[in-house]
């Protein structure tokens, strides 16, 4: 929930606090990290990444502790923003525009509040994607600890985890394309914090109301 006293000076106000940028950006480079090895460890055509990350034993030892890193990092982010990214009727409108907003056309969007349509379907399948390598990396973390009727579970992980990797790659590439192309100025709020009332206004604008009291006008 926003609220009034956080309009900064100069027309900004702040969109996410130290510890939720923090949290973000522990699960976008353990993320990242996650990643490259991961794709080393997929296609031979790919180690060579391992190589540059430190070698094949280094990555293959660090890659499941920092995939736990990613985890909690996911679980803190639910903890704080899970309870903004239930979907709504305005949602379902924000879909069907969303031509518009590949195409900038805002203007043409129906008004989103502090997340859109599109921020919360990243969110949840971020959420559920971790669960997923978190449960399928442990299987292939501890092999030797599945005993042998149950090795099925070793067969659905080796099918999972590449399978849930590369559903969440393609989610970070449109994270991506939202934060610096459909939404110029998004990213800089995940480094500094705050953005500009007429950012608010533009491209969420029933939070621009709930932060405005529902004034029209900026406030400077």
């Amino acid at each position: 929930m926003s609220h009034p006293d956080q309009i900064l000076p100069n027309g900004r106000v702040v969109r996410y606090s130290f510890v939720e940028r923090l949290t973000h950006w522990a699960a976008a480079l353990s993320y990242i990290y996650l990643l490259l090895t991961g794709l080393a460890f997929w296609s031979p055509w790919c180690f060579w990444i391992a190589a540059v990350l430190g070698g094949g034993q280094i990555s293959r030892m660090l890659h499941p502790w920092i995939g736990l890193i990613f985890f909690l990092a996911v679980v803190k982010m639910y903890s704080a923003w899970s309870h903004e990214m239930h979907f709504t009727e305005a949602d379902k409108q924000w879909w069907r525009s969303l031509k518009h907003y590949i195409q900038n056309e805002d203007d043409k969007m129906p008004p989103a509040g502090r997340y859109n349509a599109g921020q919360k379907a990243l969110f949840w399948s971020f959420f559920y994607g971790a669960i997923v390598l978190l449960l399928t990396g442990l299987v292939l973390w501890f092999p030797e600890q599945i005993p042998w009727s149950f090795r099925w579970l070793r067969t659905i992980a080796v099918f999972l985890h590449p399978v849930a990797a590369l559903a969440t790659i393609a989610n970070f590439m449109i994270h991506i394309y939202m934060s610096v192309f459909a939404e110029r100025g998004a990213i800089d709020s995940m480094v500094q914090g705050d953005v500009t009332l007429q950012f608010a206004k533009r491209f969420h604008p029933e939070w621009y109301k709930e932060i405005v009291g529902g004034s029209s006008a900026p406030r400077k």
